[in-house]
């Protein structure tokens, strides 16, 4: 991973989660937040900030793994809704959020950054089964 000299990069220097896919252009880490079973992020493997920095090929495959991962969360988790995000504004490398969402989650219906709305219910994630299920979803896109 090729990070700018100027400014060290948090996603430069570590997997920045447990990885369960990879490839060339991007990983798909998990998360260990214990509120939010399953909490993936797809993490572009060099330092570029923004989408439109990517040839339209990598930006459509790329989209083409989020995807994926929002598939195999809603399959096993079956959450009331998945939230996409690519925010950037503290860690400026281009990675999305790939985020299963409860009704009776912390947070819910607010932003898993705002403020919590309640203690939220705890979930088991089978992560042998997410993994699986990505490479399954994945095969497609691999180089």
């Amino acid at each position: 991973m090729k990070k700018l000299a100027s400014a060290p990069c948090e996603l430069c220097d570590s997997a920045g989660g447990e990885t369960l896919w990879q490839d060339a252009l991007c990983r798909v880490v998990l998360i260990g937040d214990r509120d939010y079973p399953g909490f993936c992020r797809v993490i572009l493997n060099r330092h570029v900030s923004e989408m439109t920095d990517l040839d339209a090929a990598s930006r459509q495959r790329l989209m083409r793994v989020v995807f994926a991962v929002e598939q195999a969360l809603r399959q096993l988790l079956l959450p009331a809704k998945i939230n996409l995000a690519s925010l950037g504004n503290m860690v400026a490398h281009l990675h999305w959020h790939v985020i299963p969402r409860f009704a009776d989650d912390r947070h819910f219906p607010a932003s898993v950054w705002g403020e919590p709305q309640r203690a939220g219910v705890p979930r088991a994630l089978d992560r042998a089964a997410l993994e699986q299920a990505l490479h399954k979803l994945l095969q497609a896109v691999a180089e």
